[in-house]
């Protein structure tokens, strides 16, 4: 095992610096000047080309590109993402004070997902061609397909503007007044937990109808076995294993969601950051974003190869 995660840690190194060229390379393709993004109409006209020129120096933008990549991967070693050229101010501290916004929504979708989407996928499962199994696959269906951007529209013109039930946009800490931050969480919530919700009822209810199926199976049920003990004691934990896997791309689903959900909700956190970042070319901020984000996802996908191993000692690592 301590092989196979040195192993793990050390393609994790290779594939993060291949994303970091890959992003640090786009973002200086895309067409226009961060300086000129910073500098407001007034000041254009009267500021001179060495003023210019002095500011693209005093941030790094006027050395050749693998000269500014390999100062700012030295940097990130440090634990200095650089400073945003837009906001003026460290790009660490913005990302500390965003971040647990954004985990406090992936967190909370990640729960309801698997609340919802592992209990319907077994209920479908042991009655399969019933009713209840018809419409669980039908909504699950639904789940997948649905555009969330097109769902978070619908639901803040029925739920904010046509009922006035909700809060149109915005976030509040639970600690600063718990009752609102619930209510402005709830549409966010259910645009990003919906896909997952689907593909884990689906991908659960076929590992379940492919346990249920082998003779360990049938054995238990044939020495009268309680329904309950079979399923949760036999059945669910060796159908667990493709549940693991899809419980890890649904965090980075997730994840990855919440650059639309909080743009469309106008929530803080790191999405928000990094889609104005994108739009002003602030190239520190997208960046530091890029690397936190593919860092998380490189983490859960070695923390989803280990736990095969718990669910199903018959794996091995060489």
């Amino acid at each position: 095992m301590t092989t196979f995660i040195i192993r793990r840690l050390i393609q994790s190194i290779f594939v993060l610096i291949i994303v970091t060229i890959i992003v640090f390379t786009a973002i200086r393709l895309l067409p226009g000047d961060p300086i000129l993004m910073i500098i407001s109409q007034s000041e254009l006209s009267e500021i001179t080309p060495e003023e210019i020129q002095r500011l693209r120096h005093q941030y790094g933008l006027d050395r050749p590109l693998m000269v500014q990549y390999f100062d700012w991967l030295l940097n990130v070693v440090q634990g200095d993402f650089g400073d945003s050229i837009v906001l003026n101010e460290p790009v660490i501290k913005e990302i500390s004070r965003r971040f647990p916004i954004t985990l406090h929504l992936s967190l909370l979708s990640l729960f309801i997902s698997i609340m919802i989407g592992i209990p319907t996928g077994i209920i479908s499962a042991i009655r399969r061609g019933k009713w209840a199994d018809t419409a669980v696959t039908i909504l699950a269906n639904l789940g997948i397909t649905i555009p969330v951007f097109w769902l978070g529209i619908m639901m803040i013109y029925f739920f904010s503007l046509y009922l006035g039930w909700l809060p149109v946009y915005g976030y509040t800490s639970p600690f600063v007044d718990f009752s609102k931050s619930i209510r402005q969480l709830i549409m966010p919530v259910i645009c990003l937990s919906i896909f997952s919700v689907a593909s884990l009822s689906r991908q659960t209810r076929s590992s379940m109808l492919e346990v249920m199926r082998q003779d360990y199976i049938r054995t238990a049920w044939s020495k009268g076995l309680a329904e309950r003990y079979v399923i949760f004691k036999h059945a669910l934990k060796n159908g667990l294993i493709p549940i693991v896997t899809l419980l890890g791309l649904s965090l980075s689903h997730i994840i990855g969601g919440s650059v639309l959900i909080e743009t469309v909700f106008n929530i803080p956190g790191l999405g928000r950051m990094a889609v104005n970042a994108v739009f002003a070319q602030d190239y520190s901020v997208v960046q530091g974003f890029t690397f936190l984000i593919a860092v998380f996802v490189l983490f859960i996908n070695l923390v989803v190869d280990i736990t095969y191993g718990w669910l199903d000692p018959r794996i091995r690592y060489g």
